[in-house]
């Protein structure tokens, strides 16, 4: 069988990128017009209000794109032997492709309603692993080498928490969060493309295109946050992006069990803050889910290095870290 085109690849990424730019503005007028905006205050590096449009432009932008994907198939301009697969692959994938993109909304919906009313931490984390459930209970499911299904529950929502809620905490500095969700994307979508996995790649480069679409308007200097509306829905994607692929399989050309610490390696820098943090928090007295100026980025920012430095030194790191799923 010949092997995916990799120009559908480019057409998601580029389309997705163009979307979500394009919405940019609408959101942002939208947001200022409805006063949807992050204020200055304490623990804040902004000094104007700015609005919380990055979100919905994501969610835009991959939605059009989607959208754009599904009619291209309907109509059938897709090269045939690459559609049979295309259609060969969603009629397999259906019912977790549904629960993903459910997800998603429900994500960005509890996003927004935080950014809005600050709901509280149980009422936030309730929600957020509500979402997690029904999307295990679709099939999207971390198996590992335990053949277990109460493991493989537990283990998948444990994950979806701790990456959702480890790039919600990296949001603290322009472009930090997309930047390192885009680094992820791309080694994920590369591994996947890279082992003939094209609808897992596909995502994987529709959201990289989309977090490339944003990160103009976000870095250096920002016209428009993500809010928890975005920094979710971002950390919940790339949370299941981590759980698609296939990294290991019992064949003669894929027995290396170490492929599993690929999803590790493409969000080292986001699990490590989230870890030294809580242990920081938890040894000093303080509630892990209280925000604070102790996560690596406020670290660096407090060297010479600057914000805009500390910024570009942790996209240097997970670029240097992640290049370890090549290999």
């Amino acid at each position: 069988m010949p092997p995916f085109p990799n120009n559908i690849y480019l057409l998601a990424l580029i389309g997705a990128l163009l979307a979500t730019g394009l919405s940019v503005p609408f959101w942002r007028s939208l947001c200022q017009r409805w006063n949807w905006v992050d204020d200055p205050g304490h623990r804040k590096i902004h000094s104007t209000p700015t609005p919380l449009a990055g979100g919905w432009a994501l969610f835009t932008g991959l939605s059009v794109v989607l959208i754009g994907g599904c009619l291209a198939i309907a109509a059938r301009w897709i090269e045939p032997t690459s559609l049979e697969r295309i259609a060969y692959g969603l009629g397999k994938r259906a019912p977790q492709l549904i629960a993903i993109v459910l997800g998603a909304a429900g994500m960005l919906a509890v996003g927004t309603c935080d950014d809005r009313y600050e709901l509280k931490a149980w009422v936030k984390f309730g929600a957020q692993f509500l979402i997690a459930l029904i999307v295990a209970a679709a099939g999207v499911r971390v198996t590992l080498f335990i053949p277990n299904v109460a493991f493989s529950y537990a283990v998948t929502i444990l994950w979806i928490l701790t990456v959702t809620n480890a790039l919600n905490l990296s949001d603290n500095m322009n472009g930090l969060c997309a930047g390192l969700a885009a680094v992820a994307a791309f080694y994920l979508a590369s591994f996947a493309a890279r082992h003939g996995q094209y609808l897992v790649a596909a995502f994987g480069f529709l959201l990289l295109g989309a977090l490339l679409g944003y990160l103009p308007f976000n870095f250096p200097r920002a016209s428009v946050f993500l809010g928890d509306a975005g920094s979710h829905l971002v950390g919940f994607l790339i949370a299941i992006l981590s759980i698609l692929p296939h990294f290991y399989a019992e064949r003669h050309d894929a027995t290396n069990r170490l492929a599993v610490l690929n999803p590790l390696w493409a969000l080292a820098i986001p699990l490590l803050d989230v870890a030294q943090v809580t242990l920081y928090r938890t040894l000093t007295g303080k509630p892990f889910w209280i925000g604070d100026t102790n996560h690596l980025s406020h670290r660096l920012a407090r060297t010479r290095l600057g914000k805009t430095g500390a910024v570009v030194v942790l996209w240097i790191a997970a670029l240097a870290i992640g290049s370890l799923t090549l290999f």
